[in-house]
Parts: structure tokens; sequence; C-alpha cells
């Protein structure tokens, strides 16, 4: 919690708590200043296994060694060890506090009176904290749908969700992967590399959600190139002791495999920590806040997943500061016009904003420019084999970059500049006049606002 002489609120913390803590932490009221913040967590916590081999990551052609407990832990402690330290230099004390942490009371003030007034309390190792507002920050967990066998896999290790398939001491021989969303792709794609024989299950008849459906395609013609192995369209029926049973056009088939990674979506958690005794409104297992981060109870905010707007890590550090911001009495309000998303496998998928077909469902007058990564020099020199593209969508009347979407290597890099562009809704006019350094892949850019035709 942040108490700041007449204000003071309570952090329940993943990043969007951690972030909220940190910006708040520097404030203090001129009548009774108390700089002081606790972040409250219930899920800081690590997992050490002693082993002298360490484990080695590829990530475009560089191999970064690390050591087994960071690899295998729940959480690495050195990562842990830094943020607590990035906090404590901003006078935030860190509660590790397991899941033993708990909500005592609703007792939520209308009005502030001072530091002493009552306000929400809250249990962590023993004490009593109390703070005049709550800021709700408890993230969501791995969807475990009603498929029979599923239960059973969970208990046996032979079915995994992400975290668990960060922390195998053996690559299997054979892995079905569950859900081609992005957390399914990169898992898939990672033990694809390593040697793992990869079949990815899908619902749908694309991978990748929402993003364009040209480069979902261009993106799965690329991972079965590399021996990945896809099943769209198929719903799974039940998972065995050796496989996953699938129906597909009416027939069943199964995938044999040695595990299985349950990666179908995340669930906002929202019945944690007492939360629930607040009487919040909860639509679709997900805290309803407004732009500000606000709940429909006074004084309580909920950032991150577990509002459900925008499950996003970067999306929660933004909320975090919307709300210490509003509880300081500063304007500010969540914008997701201009969120980037990021698919981080190889080659990344980066996007923003809207596709031509979103676009014009919202009445808008799009046209997309797509060009090839090979118009960027840089591209050309560090790539071999499929170029990956990029497609820039405009508004045709206002003439403005209404949404990007790239396959490329760097494309997480430069994705930010096109987020600006469409944030400060920029004219196509404004774009070309930028200097683009060179030979860079972010060149792309330029190209596409002096081909688009306005």
């Amino acid at each position: 919690w942040i108490d700041d002489g007449d204000k003071a609120c309570k952090s329940f913390s993943h990043n969007g708590g951690q972030q909220a803590a940190h910006n708040a932490a520097p404030h203090e009221s001129a009548t009774a200043p108390y700089p002081h913040a606790h972040a409250l967590s219930d899920y800081v916590r690590s997992r050490i296994t002693n082993r002298e081999e360490p484990y080695y990551v590829l990530l475009d052609e560089v191999q970064y060694a690390i050591s087994d407990e960071e690899m295998r832990g729940e959480e690495p402690p050195r990562l842990y060890g830094v943020l607590n330290g990035l906090l404590r230099m901003r006078n935030v004390d860190v509660y590790v506090t397991g899941s033993n942490s708990k909500m005592l009371s609703t007792n939520v003030m209308t009005e502030f009176r001072g530091r002493g007034d009552e306000g929400i309390q809250v249990e962590a190792d023993g004490k009593v904290y109390t703070g005049k507002n709550l800021i709700i920050a408890t993230g969501s967990r791995a969807f475990v749908p009603p498929i029979p066998g599923v239960k059973e896999g969970l208990a046996s290790g032979f079915v995994m969700t992400n975290r668990e398939a960060l922390a195998l001491k053996e690559l299997p021989r054979r892995l079905a992967v569950i859900g081609g969303g992005v957390i399914g792709l990169e898992l898939a794609a990672y033990y694809g590399v390593v040697g793992c024989e990869t079949t990815v299950i899908e619902m749908m008849p694309k991978i990748a959600g929402p993003i364009d459906d040209e480069i979902s395609a261009l993106l799965q013609k690329g991972y079965e190139k590399d021996g990945m192995k896809f099943c769209l369209k198929s719903k799974v029926v039940r998972i065995d002791a050796d496989g996953v049973v699938y129906e597909k056009d009416g027939r069943e088939e199964k995938v044999l495999c040695d595990k299985v990674l349950l990666a179908i979506g995340r669930k906002p958690v929202a019945d944690t920590c007492g939360v629930e005794n607040l009487n919040l409104v909860v639509e679709r297992g997900a805290i309803k806040v407004d732009e500000c981060c606000r709940t429909n109870a006074v004084n309580v905010y909920a950032v991150g997943d577990c509002n459900g707007t925008s499950m996003l890590a970067h999306s929660a550090y933004r909320m975090g500061e919307v709300a210490v911001n509003t509880i300081l009495g500063k304007k500010d309000r969540m914008r997701y016009k201009a969120i980037p998303s990021v698919l981080y496998t190889n080659h990344e998928v980066a996007c923003v904003g809207m596709t031509e077909e979103q676009a014009k469902a919202a009445g808008i007058d799009a046209v997309t420019v797509k060009l090839p990564m090979a118009y960027a020099g840089r591209y050309v020199a560090e790539n071999e084999g499929p170029v990956g593209i990029a497609k820039f969508v405009f508004d045709k009347k206002y003439r403005t970059l209404v949404g990007a979407h790239v396959m490329s290597n760097y494309s997480s890099e430069f994705i930010l500049a096109c987020a600006v562009m469409i944030e400060k809704e920029m004219t196509v006019d404004a774009i070309r006049e930028i200097v683009y350094p060179h030979p860079s892949v972010s060149e792309i850019i330029r190209e596409a606002a002096f081909a688009v035709k306005l």
C-alpha cells in the first residue's frame, strides 16, 4: 500500500502492481510526508535446483548461457533480486507472502480524513495493513478447459501449462500443443528448434489468433518447413495416457506424444486474496474497470490481466501508472488503439492497430500497402530463406496510419514507431518527413509511406 498523507493505496502485485508501487513511491504529501509503499504479492517465489551444467537459449544466432535455477525455476531469483532492489531504491518495501495474504474488510472510505482513517485492510505475514485506495493486480492463470483427461494429465505431469513447460528437466521426443495462439506457438517453436517433434492442434482455421490472415498463413508455412505439424479446424475431445484425441470433419484422430502442452489462453484472476469480498462487478471472469482502471467500488482499482481489457505485460505497466496518477489527482486514462503485440518466434510478428478488415468494419475508408521486407537493405543482408512482409493500413480520409502488421526480425523493436504514429494520428506527410537510420529494418515504414496512394 502507498500511504501519502491523505492518499493511500495497497497493491496486490504482478507487473501492474510493481509498476504502480514504483510510480507512487516518490510522491509525498506536503503536510504529512510518508513516502513508503508496500507491494504485497501472492506470487513472488522461486524454485532452485542445483546442477552444474548451464542451459542455453538460442536467439537470433546468439547463444546465451543461463544457470539451471534461472532456466527451470518458476521465477528467476536474480530477476526478482533486481526488481526488489529497484523498488527498494524508491522506498518501496516488498513483502513476499506466498499465497497466504488475504483481504480482511471491505470498509472503503468515501472521504479522506487523514492517514489514520479506517480503510481497506490486508493481512500479510501476520500483519494487517490499511490503505485508503486499493490497486488489485492479481494477474491471470492458464485456462483449463473441461476436456476429459485434462485434470488427470495435469496431476500426473503428462499435461503441462506454460509454467511446467519452462521447468522440464528432460526434452520430450514428441510434444502435442493444444492451442495455436501466442503462447502455444512461441513454446512450440522453441521445442521444435531444440529437436522435439511438435504438433499444434487448433480449433480455428488459422494460427496466431487475430493477426492478419496473410501473415498467419506465411508464419504457418515457415513453421511447417521447420518440421512443425498443424491440425487446424480440430476440436480436442479427450486426452488419453499416450496422446490427444481430436475431432475433425466428423472423424476422430489421435496425436501420439510424450507430453501435452495446454495453451488455449489465460483466465483473469478475480477470485483470490479475498477480492470477492469487495463486491466488485465481474464480467466474463474479469474485474470491470473504466478508462482510469477504477472498479465499481470507490477507491478500488484493478490493473493488468485481472481486468481482462488488454492481457499484455506492457499494458499492465501502463495501467499501473494510470491508476496511481488517478489516485494522485493527475488527469490520465488508458487508451487501447495503439498497444503493440508481438509473437516472439523466428521470424517475429509484431502488430499494432487495426487490420484492413477491422478498419472497414469500423467504417473507415482504408487502404493497405503491402511490401516485402526485402525493401529494407539490412533485412536482406541478415536473412536467408523466405522473405518476411509488412502491411500498413491507412485511413484515406484523414491520411493517417491506423494499423501495422509485420513479419520480420527486429519487428518488435520498430513496431513502437508505428504505435506512436497511430497514437499521435500522424499524417502520411509527417511520416515521410521523418529521417530513418540507414541501413535499418525500420526503413520499411518510410517505404510504405511513400508507396501509399491516398
